[in-house]
Formats: structure tokens, C-alpha cells, sequence
């Protein structure tokens, strides 16, 4: 596994991405909701790899509520976000956070998730979501 590191803009929040596969490879994608859009948020996750966030992060939620978006409360970047499922927390990781940024599709596919209920929506985030730990 290599880490890829990164962080909210003032370095209050720090990220710890494992992957095996190269940022190349990575699916990187953008979700239509408002909250990524008004954040210009591109998000990866990797099922066999894993994310780690360090720091004291606001945690943010909306819509159906299973999800809490991490936000740096200093410099207020949009960082990832973690959901508890099956007794575990995975998460995604925002690529503008990570050091590797510019290794990434400027405009990957545009995604929109209008209309999924909590069982569809956990059922396709088990798919591309990583094991995911904060640490505050």
C-alpha cells in the first residue's frame, strides 16, 4: 500500500489515504448534490484501501442524515465524509485536500443520487467506500 497524504488548508485537519492503486487508476467522481457542487468537491474512495483523518473536524449532515461530511472548523475545507455501516465507518476522501491533487481529473463524471433512499444509497457506497478513521 502507498500513502498518499494531505489536508484541510490550514493543516488542522490531516488525511492518510492507503491505496495499492496508482492515482491514474483511482475512480474519481463528483456528486451533484448542492453541498459538493458549492464546494467543487471530486471525491475517490478505494474498498480494499483505507483513509485516516487527524485533527478536530466539524462534522456536517443533511439529507437523509446517515452521513457526516467533515469540514476543517479553522479554515472550513471540505476534507471527506464517514457513514457507520454494518458496525464499521467508511468513508471517501476529496482529492482537493490531498497532496496528489493535481494527479486528478479536473472534471470527472458528474453523479447525481436525487431519489435514493438510505438501503440503495448504503448498497453503492459499500461498493466504492474505504474503511475510514478519525482521530481527533
Amino acid at each position: 500500500m502507498t500513502v498518499f497524504s494531505g489536508s484541510c488548508h490550514c493543516g488542522g485537519i490531516t488525511i492518510a489515504l492507503a491505496s495499492d492503486q496508482k492515482p491514474a487508476e483511482m475512480r474519481i467522481g463528483r456528486c451533484g448534490c448542492t453541498f459538493c457542487r458549492r464546494h467543487g468537491a471530486r471525491t475517490m474512495g478505494d474498498p480494499v484501501g483505507s483513509v485516516e483523518f487527524r485533527g478536530n473536524a466539524n462534522r456536517y449532515q443533511f439529507g437523509l442524515g446517515i452521513t457526516d461530511y467533515l469540514l476543517c472548523p479553522k479554515c472550513g475545507a471540505y476534507v471527506g465524509a464517514i457513514m457507520e455501516d454494518e458496525g464499521r465507518i467508511i468513508g471517501i476522501v476529496n482529492v482537493n485536500s490531498l497532496d496528489i491533487r493535481d494527479s486528478f481529473d479536473p472534471a470527472p463524471p458528474l453523479h447525481h443520487y436525487d431519489g435514493e433512499d438510505v438501503e440503495h444509497r448504503r448498497k453503492r457506497r459499500r461498493k466504492f467506500w474505504m474503511k475510514a478513521t478519525l482521530i481527533a
